[in-house]
């Protein structure tokens, strides 16, 4: 009997071990000055709006689960209407259930200004051939009215029990891109500042804690965070290994000396810089010159991780978390055996001499201050 409690108290003792370890480096980040704490890693959802791929429920069961067993409380997910308009949130919060996941130990971003709409057409009428399987549409409504209308169907779609933490603007540079005069991009503009009136309000009625931004255009973030108040940004496509202009770096020191904080989303170009065939979310083939620069810059990216032993996934994700403000990284899979692997990418140290090769071999800026 003293052997069996023994043996039953070190296994006990060794599982809580590990889930000690596995959760070791997990330092909580603030947004902004709200109080709200986050993980380094929040999990995209925008598989679970079957982007690319048509996943099965148990499949997108598994992907929440994972995030939820391999990240210490709380979890965030970062979500939208327009991911698969609304499917996205319509599983989260299915998910979330069917896991009796407490609402305390999750934080939902909820990015606002599309709304789920009938399906009206063979195909939506948004990012046509993106997202699968479509049984809806979604629409852009920035506006006062337009995004307290997003945040209540949000809302609904995630089912009553779980609610967004975090709420923002989706997508402003779409939305200004599509005016056809500069007297119409003015008045747009005046649109998402009234759509952002209606954040400041639920923040007020402590509806949602932090307010902030997701684009793919980081110039349009700029534009807006002179405009309005704001807790957090999410930059998409913009700052990666790839990509890293010099103004965006003198842009996000300016956020980080203003407290807010940067989430940075996209940092693999929809997947491209693993292997994927979509770049910034569109198919590309190298059958033009910008494109074979593009696939160019991976080539040599790929023997350059090769000859050091490091997987390119976590070159993307720690060279993504080295600018001033960084407080987490967005990482999607369609995989759920991808989950753990994303996990320890954001806790894993890279070499100095790798990144001295990818400036000398002019993958990286020379000048790039912050390696």
């Amino acid at each position: 009997m003293f052997f069996a409690l023994l043996s039953w108290l070190l296994t006990l003792g060794s599982w809580l071990l590990a889930l000690a370890f596995k959760h070791i480096h997990m330092k909580l980040n603030e947004i902004g000055k709200t109080g709200v704490m986050i993980p380094p890693i929040i999990f995209g959802t925008s598989a679970l709006g079957n982007l690319y791929t048509a996943l099965d429920d148990d499949t997108k069961l598994e992907i929440v689960r994972q995030a939820i067993e391999h990240v210490p409380a709380p979890v965030v997910f970062d979500s939208a209407g327009k991911y698969g308009a609304g499917l996205a949130l319509e599983k989260l919060g299915e998910c979330l259930e069917k896991l009796n996941i407490a609402p305390e130990n999750v934080v939902i971003s909820n990015k606002l200004g599309w709304k789920r709409t009938p399906l009206l057409t063979a195909e939506p009428t948004f990012e046509q051939g993106v997202w699968m399987d479509m049984k809806n549409d979604a629409a852009q409504d920035i506006s006062y009215e337009g995004i307290l209308n997003c945040y209540d169907q949000g809302n609904q779609l995630l089912g009553g029990r779980y609610f967004p933490q975090l709420a923002s603007v989706h997508d402003p540079d779409e939305y200004l891109a599509g005016a056809q005069s500069f007297k119409e991009r003015e008045s747009r503009f005046a649109e998402i500042v009234e759509a952002y009136r209606a954040l400041a309000d639920l923040k007020k009625q402590g509806k949602v804690k932090a307010v902030g931004v997701g684009a793919k255009n980081w110039r349009v973030i700029e534009e807006v965070s002179k405009a309005v108040e704001l807790d957090w940004v999410m930059f998409a496509n913009s700052m990666t290994i790839m990509n890293h202009p010099k103004e965006l770096l003198d842009f996000m020191q300016t956020l980080h000396n203003k407290n807010i904080s940067i989430v940075n989303s996209a940092v693999f170009h929809a997947g491209f810089l693993i292997g994927g065939k979509f770049y910034d979310y569109r198919l590309i083939q190298p059958d033009t010159d910008e494109n074979k620069a593009i696939f160019a810059w991976r080539e040599k990216f790929f023997a350059l991780c090769q000859k050091h032993g490091i997987s390119p996934a976590v070159a993307c994700v720690s060279f993504a978390t080295t600018a001033p403000g960084v407080v987490s990284i967005a990482l999607n899979t369609s995989k759920p055996s991808n989950i753990k692997s994303n996990v320890d990418s954001v806790v894993t140290q890279v070499p100095s001499d790798f990144w001295a090769d990818m400036k000398q071999n002019g993958l990286i800026a020379s000048d790039y201050p912050f390696l």
